[in-house]
């Protein structure tokens, strides 16, 4: 896999192409009007038009994704999945309906999750210094353990390099503590505490903190304080060498070095550990970001911490990041709260309102094209205001 792909790994989708990848074009001569979706009655379709299904099917029939999923909560909690496109582009077969996918960056909100709960405990400490926890292991060029707050890692104002950047062309497996040394081989992006910008190292760091201050991997911390406690049934955190999607889930792809379509579904996700490594489904990320709102997994003070944002448009025009979770404007009026990822072969975005109002997308390809993406958020933005 080339480096291009492994430089795509982020929650953004902006990519340094700007034309549509062959995959793309391929999928829309592959799929031509296949459009697979969950219908609404009769007198429902006949009063208004579903625009979620018209935003997917579009997706897949103007913009050449190969699938796209989504699934939209309502404030009841009743939950509604919807498919386009095809979940295999070798057989045509159906899209799985809320199959998993690889979520990225959306393991970001769960890692800090889990330092914040930490935090409420009293074993972590937002405004110390990353030194007491890893006492000597984060040493650079410019860059200083002890100068750096675990608030600054979980809010992206470390100055830590993106680790993401300087990845093998090949995958492979990667130790967390891989990772961290790819980072700190480079100097530091600007001093602690000044700016905003996005790097994965930020949280394979948070999540190294978990480990030591817990005595468990990240992954049994994040199953047990999350998954369990509120019952994601199709969420996990790979295993090592765990190179399969365990469940029912559509193919993701990228493109060969001919254009033509990759299946990508398959391989080693430890390049993304505590910052992106996770599988789930759009519902099981709808009952995530709404259990998170609604407190059921944060106290208070806590969630209040995570909701304190500084300005980060590189997800967005009016978004803002908080502490692992990010706030995006509505057309309707408001904000609401989730993430996005991606990771190689899918891209999601998504997340809940306040009001109790949930949508998550997913397509399985990494989209070239900045307008594309936006189409994607578009859907979210659609789901979260009819």
């Amino acid at each position: 896999m080339r480096e291009q792909t492994w430089q795509r790994f982020g929650p953004s989708g902006r990519q340094r192409g700007g034309r549509r990848g062959a995959v793309q074009a391929a999928a829309a001569v592959a799929v031509g009007a296949m459009t697979v979706g969950v219908l609404a009655s009769p007198a429902a379709s006949a009063a208004r038009p579903d625009n979620v299904q018209q935003g997917l099917n579009a997706l897949v029939r103007s913009d050449g994704v190969p699938a796209a999923l989504a699934s939209v909560e309502d404030r009841a909690g009743h939950g509604r999945p919807y498919t386009a496109g095809v979940g295999d582009l070798a057989t045509g077969s159906k899209v799985p309906r809320d199959g998993q996918v690889r979520i990225g960056s959306n393991t970001k909100t769960f890692t800090a999750v889990v330092v914040l709960q930490l935090v409420g405990e009293g074993r972590i400490g937002l405004d110390n210094p990353v030194e007491t926890y890893l006492p000597g292991l984060v040493r650079g060029k410019g860059i200083d353990g002890r100068h750096i707050t675990v608030r600054q890692l979980l809010q992206h104002t470390s100055g830590v390099p993106n680790y993401v950047k300087h990845l093998a062309d090949e995958p492979r497996y990667y130790a967390p503590h891989e990772l961290l040394d790819l980072a700190l081989q480079h100097k530091a992006d600007f001093a602690p505490g000044t700016k905003w910008e996005y790097s994965n190292t930020n949280y394979v760091l948070a999540g190294l903190i978990v480990e030591r201050v817990t005595g468990h991997s990240v992954a049994k911390e994040i199953d047990r304080r999350i998954i369990e406690r509120i019952g994601l049934r199709h969420t996990y955190f790979p295993a090592p060498g765990d190179a399969a999607i365990r469940e029912q889930h559509p193919k993701g792809y990228d493109r060969d070095a001919a254009g033509a379509p990759l299946d990508v579904t398959e391989f080693d996700p430890s390049w993304g550990w505590a910052a992106g490594q996770m599988v789930s489904t759009n519902s099981d990320l709808n009952q995530f970001f709404t259990a998170l709102l609604d407190g059921r997994l944060l106290p208070a003070a806590q969630l209040a911490q995570m909701r304190t944002t500084v300005p980060a448009d590189y997800f967005g025009t009016g978004a803002r990041y908080g502490l692992g979770l990010v706030s995006k404007p509505l057309s309707c009026g408001g904000v609401y709260w989730g993430h996005g990822g991606s990771m190689t072969g899918y891209e999601t975005r998504g997340g809940a309102t306040d009001n109790g109002r949930a949508a998550n997308v997913a397509v399985t390809t990494q989209p070239t094209d900045k307008a594309v993406m936006k189409r994607v958020d578009g859907v979210v933005d659609t789901a979260l205001c009819r």
